[in-house]
């Protein structure tokens, strides 16, 4: 598989009274075509932002974006256009991100308008094969936002972003508003659509169920940095950062012979402002020496397997 897109070193801050906060501070990764890469990690630690500066919704401060062989870090006005109609996204809330004056049929209508590539005469039919795609019933499309469920909601923002044929989207938590049911209805038309259009995906939540559904490989993140990186499955059976096992101890299980032990973390949240060099999260951690106040660099441990921790002889099996 080839790589459509390669993160190096990238920060994104912002400036705030006490300093610059560190959102994201020195993220690398690949994401291979046709593949989706989950991110992962609790509120606040720079997900969200780290796919919106790589869509350029934000502007980095340092670092490289480089997508399809291209180097994106910095582009002009035109490029940035071209650029969207490759690079999309789906937002987390299906209601605040939709115009509410806008019907169905108008705001699945705009890109295809604003790309300049379809007569007037041809968007109608391209916005009915668009909705079909997507599971939303021809009747809808004169309906708003308010008359509709999440689940509807969200496929107007599923067809929004799929309208121009892009070939990567950050998916910006797209289930986490919605009930279950319709959670598992989403997560099965993004897989169906991800095959048939070989669609390249950077799925952001903070529900390990789902990340664990749909991902190939995932990505934790504590305090805007990568703390470890492997394959969905490696990181499930054999996860290696504290942090990692501490999220995964918080899963609920059904199996009532086989008591979860859950860990529950102790300890000071460092500040993402002006943060101290070293392990941002050593305060909380068990295992923390002096050592762990230089950088911790994301390392390969075993195979396609990184972690930023420099205790992981000493818990790497426990």
């Amino acid at each position: 598989m080839s790589v459509i897109l390669e993160v190096k070193n990238l920060k994104k801050y912002f400036k705030t009274p006490g300093g610059q906060l560190h959102a994201v501070d020195d993220v690398s990764f690949t994401v291979e075509k046709g593949k989706t890469l989950g991110v992962v990690g609790e509120s606040g630690c720079g997900k969200s932002t780290l796919g919106r500066t790589i869509l350029h919704l934000l502007d980095s401060t340092g670092g490289q974006i480089i997508f399809d062989g291209e180097d994106i870090t910095n582009v002009d006005k035109k490029k940035l256009k071209e650029l969207r109609e490759r690079m999309q996204i789906i937002f987390q809330d299906p209601f605040s991100s939709l115009n509410p004056r806008m019907s169905v049929s108008q705001t699945i209508e705009e890109p295809l308008v604003l790309s300049g590539k379809f007569k007037k005469e041809d968007l109608y039919d391209e916005v009915g094969k668009i909705m079909e795609t997507v599971g939303l019933a021809e009747r809808l499309r004169n309906s708003y936002p308010h008359e509709l469920d999440g689940g509807r909601r969200q496929r107007i923002g599923i067809a929004r972003a799929l309208a121009l044929n892009p070939d990567f989207i950050v998916c910006d938590e797209p289930v986490s508003a919605l009930d279950v049911s319709i959670q598992a209805q989403i997560l099965n038309l993004m897989q169906d659509l991800q095959e048939e259009k070989q669609l390249t995906y950077i799925f952001i939540t903070h529900d390990l169920s789902v990340v664990r559904h749909i991902s190939d490989d995932i990505c934790v993140m504590y305090m805007g940095q990568l703390v470890e990186k492997s394959p969905a499955k490696e990181l499930f059976i054999h996860p290696m950062h504290p942090y990692t096992r501490a999220l995964l101890s918080a899963i609920p299980s059904t199996d009532i012979h086989h008591r979860k032990e859950r860990i529950i973390l102790q300890g000071e949240v460092s500040s993402p402002v002006e943060p101290k060099p070293g392990c941002r999260f050593a305060k909380r951690c068990q295992y923390a020496t002096e050592a762990c106040m230089q950088a911790q660099p994301l390392r390969e441990i075993t195979p396609n397997h990184f972690l930023a921790c420099n205790r992981f002889e000493e818990i790497g099996e426990g």
